[in-house]
């Protein structure tokens, strides 16, 4: 559906609008070869499905409002994130720099995997 390059030590974020209450969460992720790591997790508020587990990370109020949880460091399985893709009105989309895709605009409603393929390199 999308390649991005992406460079060792370079993080992106899934960002999605909660779909009970409404606010945008922001999930980023770090590529630190060779492995995909949920790096941090920022939530307005912790309504349904949301929220610090004990020893999962580290929780502070963040300083644009609501709570981060940073620190995680948690690797995702095969660098591969699985998403069921919201609804236009949850917007699930990635961030990766300054670009923004709409997941929710090419494939809702649909199971995707957002994976880090590690290209070959020429000498």
């Amino acid at each position: 559906m999308v390649e991005l390059p992406l460079e060792e030590g370079q993080s992106w974020c899934l960002l999605w609008n909660h779909s009970v209450a409404g606010f945008t969460v922001r999930d980023c992720f770090v590529w630190q070869s060779p492995h995909l790591r949920l790096q941090s997790s920022h939530q307005p508020d912790f309504a349904a499905g949301l929220g610090h587990f004990q020893g999962r990370g580290q929780m502070r109020v963040a300083d644009e409002g609501g709570y981060l949880i940073d620190c995680i460091d948690e690797k995702l399985p095969d660098n591969r994130l699985i998403l069921r893709v919201g609804a236009r009105t949850v917007d699930h989309r990635i961030k990766i720099g300054d670009q923004i895709i709409s997941l929710s605009e090419r494939a809702a409603g649909e199971r995707v995997g957002i994976q880090v393929v590690v290209q070959a390199t020429a000498n």
